[in-house]
């Protein structure tokens, strides 16, 4: 049967049997870092293959290393031409439904040169923990940009 977490409010922080929202944390940290200095050696690293990424327009298996950096190189610069310089992966809701796979839904928010939030998009993740006890992203659910209100557009 499968274990859910409780909630952060209730949660040990470091159950013996289970992820920690610290270890998500880290990786998020991880991710975010590689994709807006535009280190895609890093954010292979992260992936672990076959892994798939799902969106509203999109569904694509990526089945080795080179896909994966297919898909993320320019990244960076694709996202420095609207403006974004920097984001973080904000954990919206964080669930281990075993030992070694996390569902994560995060928030990254678009952070401009002066750290102002310009837009944001939301993913959804399944982490799995590989056989040297790493983290590595296997499914990427893309939600989509967030709509932007008009006091944000100034």
């Amino acid at each position: 049967m499968a274990r859910h977490s409780p909630s952060p409010a209730d949660a040990a922080p470091e159950s013996p049997d289970a992820g920690t929202h610290h270890e998500v944390r880290t990786f998020l940290d991880r991710l975010a870092r590689a994709l807006t200095h535009g280190d895609t050696a890093t954010v292979v690293a992260l992936w672990q293959t076959p892994a798939f990424v799902l969106g509203d327009g999109m569904a694509q298996s990526v089945g080795s290393d080179a896909e994966l950096e297919g898909f993320f190189a320019g990244a960076k610069q694709r996202y420095n031409e609207q403006g974004i310089v920097d984001t973080r992966g904000e954990i919206v809701d964080l669930r281990w439904p075993t030992e070694r796979i996390a569902i994560v839904e995060v928030r990254w928010p678009y952070l401009d040169d002066r750290g102002t939030e310009v837009g944001a998009e939301t993913s959804t993740y399944t982490l799995h923990r590989d056989d040297e006890g790493e983290l590595r992203l296997r499914v990427a659910v893309m939600h989509g940009v967030e709509e932007r209100s008009s006091a944000a557009r100034h």
